[in-house]
């Protein structure tokens, strides 16, 4: 199977899910929050790095949970900042 190439926004997405998740694990070590969520350490180093800018929805669903975030905030705060404003608009 040919994976489609991303698009610029869909990278600047993941780029920006991955610094959520950064900033979200604080202190807290990768391999402690993969564990919690129930991914491999890579596989959350992948997402937090950009490199696996799309990831499934229920690992985002484990992330959060055991970052103690909801979904709403997660999508919220990796949205575009336009997509944010057209929202609140």
């Amino acid at each position: 199977m040919v994976r489609t190439p991303l698009t610029p926004r869909e990278r600047e997405r993941g780029e920006r899910l991955g610094a959520l998740l950064r900033s979200a694990r604080g202190e807290r070590s990768m391999v402690e929050v993969a564990a919690a969520a129930g991914l491999s350490a890579e596989t959350l180093r992948k997402i937090e790095t950009g490199r696996a800018p799309t990831p499934a929805f229920f690992t985002i669903a484990a992330l959060a949970g055991a970052l103690g975030l909801s979904l709403d905030e997660v999508a919220t705060l990796s949205a575009p900042p336009e997509a944010v404003a057209d929202e609140v608009a």
